[in-house]
């Protein structure tokens, strides 16, 4: 984020991003766009699976997420369900009062890149880890239960008269 000049006053949109989120793929090619549309604007995606110090800083509790700054803070958020040109064009005119060129709309090559428009499939090494350790747990506290230990072989249960 060391774009964000402080003392700055120009206006970034920055999306948040995961690769594998079907709903970020869908946005990507409206996303590519937008710098056709407003060349005076920069703009940033940000993938919140590898700035997840980022994405809890402003809040990002669910992608994509796109937040407008001014300078290094925040001004707006969208928060629309209906992620298009058309309806991030419009945010951005409401915010920045910054008007769209006209006839831009999203092409061939905005599907291409630069933000992918398929989701990538990838193994959550995270959710794996966790599976292995809860599993392992589970495995352990039965092991340790004495209610059970007559299932294991070789295990004598006390019996109390």
């Amino acid at each position: 984020m060391d774009f964000l000049n402080p003392n700055g006053s120009d206006c970034t949109l920055v999306l948040f991003y995961t690769p594998w989120c079907r709903f970020s793929a869908s946005l990507a090619p409206h996303f590519n766009s937008l710098p056709r549309a407003f060349p005076a604007l920069h703009f940033l995606a940000l993938d919140a699976s590898q700035h997840s110090s980022l994405s809890t800083r402003f809040g990002t509790v669910a992608v994509p997420n796109i937040l407008l700054f001014q300078g290094a803070k925040p001004m707006a958020r969208f928060n629309h369900t209906d992620r298009t040109l058309e309806t991030l064009k419009i945010f951005i005119f409401n915010q920045t009062g910054i008007e769209a060129k006209k006839n831009v709309v999203v092409t061939q090559a905005d599907q291409i890149g630069p933000l992918p428009s398929t989701s990538i499939k990838s193994v959550d090494w995270l959710l794996v880890f966790s599976l292995f350790f809860l599993i392992s747990f589970i495995m352990y506290a039965t092991i340790r239960t004495e209610s059970i230990r007559w299932l294991i072989p070789g295990q004598e249960q006390e019996h109390v008269e």
